[in-house]
């Protein structure tokens, strides 16, 4: 792995909260106020629901307090490491997917990030081989990010 790779490697993976709840009027409200009140900000967010319960994916920009909240609050939660590219535009989605079949990394799911500074786009991905997938593009000149890069 080159010294550029490396360095850009540095720092904690983001991490993704998988949180299970009931699917009820409220639930995701319940969720924002809790991390609101922590001043703990959703940077991505994805939900994958059932007629009886359902799955809010969060990725936060504080995780450990984020965690202390689920944790105090009682949710039933899982939590995993994603790896988040920055693209210039949805265009360049075709970079990193190229990338990732040619090294033949299965993508499991993937989503946008809700907001991102100086106009850039970001995705969070949930693949087989995080390391891999971030040193794979690194060396196609993608940009990843790590959990300090997402912190407000």
């Amino acid at each position: 792995m080159n010294a550029e790779v490396t360095e850009s490697m540095r720092g904690d993976p983001v991490r993704q909260f998988s949180i299970y709840a009931d699917n009820k009027v409220g639930r995701l409200n319940e969720l924002v106020q809790r991390l609101a009140m922590r001043d703990i900000h959703i940077m991505a967010f994805s939900q994958l629901d059932t007629t009886e319960c359902t799955v809010m994916r969060v990725i936060v920009d504080y995780p450990e307090e984020a965690r202390r909240m689920l944790n105090e609050a009682r949710y039933a939660f899982c939590e995993v490491e994603m790896v988040v590219v920055e693209i210039n535009s949805e265009a360049d989605l075709k970079f990193v997917t190229a990338a990732l079949v040619e090294a033949e990394i299965n993508i499991h799911y993937l989503y946008s990030f809700i907001m991102r500074p100086n106009g850039k786009v970001a995705l969070a991905i949930n693949l087989e081989d995080p390391e891999l997938a971030t040193e794979v593009l690194h060396c196609r000149g993608l940009k990843t990010l790590r959990q300090n890069d997402i912190a407000r």
